[in-house]
């Protein structure tokens, strides 16, 4: 295991103006955030897990990370953020290693569903409007947490995810469509379980 990491971390140090395996131009380059065992193909996927299928093994709650400035056009983080310290920090270190205008898909537990909270390795919880504090114009981007910038492209309840009972496909078409409604007055009764935003990266 410790052999990996000085591999893994001699090549991270190696990257100079890309990250691995991805060529100098002409590439469409794509970040697989806390990928686990099911990393994206064609990829570069970072985790913390040395069993994982990561090229480059690095606790994400260490910063910076291995990565220049402007690496990447599209990072996924499917069901990883809420795992770590800080969000704010995480956000600005995905916005330094994305280019400009990347696409940043994030997917993290609705915060009344039961697996948000089951899971003891949950550190925080999302809501439709937790990343407007990162967005001008919405009413959280007053607090001014961070000078990071993004502009919100979508959210979307359950994004992908195929349901056997029709109430579930009408309750996640309601959803969808009347957000704010579904959030404030129905979410703790019929809770959904994730959500995935789109938000490009603003420089």
């Amino acid at each position: 295991m410790k052999a990996r990491k000085t591999r893994a971390m001699r090549r991270a140090r190696n990257l100079k103006t890309r990250p691995p395996g991805i060529a100098s131009t002409g590439t469409h380059a794509v970040l697989d955030f806390g990928c686990g065992l099911r990393k994206r193909a064609g990829a570069i996927g970072i985790d913390v897990n040395p069993r994982s299928s990561a090229d480059i093994i690095h606790d994400l709650n260490q910063f910076p990370y291995p990565f220049t400035d402007n690496c990447f056009d599209e990072i996924f983080c499917d069901n990883v953020i809420e795992h770590l310290d800080n969000v704010v920090k995480v956000m600005e270190e995905l916005h330094r290693i994305a280019k400009p205008s990347a696409v940043v898909i994030v997917i993290v537990p609705f915060f009344p569903h039961r697996q948000a909270y089951t899971d003891p390795t949950h550190q925080h919880y999302f809501g439709i409007h937790s990343f407007d504090y990162f967005i001008e114009g919405t009413a959280y981007a007053g607090f001014q947490y961070s000078k990071t910038k993004y502009e919100l492209l979508s959210v979307e309840f359950e994004k992908g995810l195929v349901h056997a009972h029709w109430f579930d496909r009408l309750l996640v078409s309601f959803a969808n469509a009347r957000k704010e409604l579904y959030e404030n007055r129905l979410s703790n009764i019929f809770p959904l379980r994730n959500l995935t935003f789109h938000l490009r990266v603003v420089k």
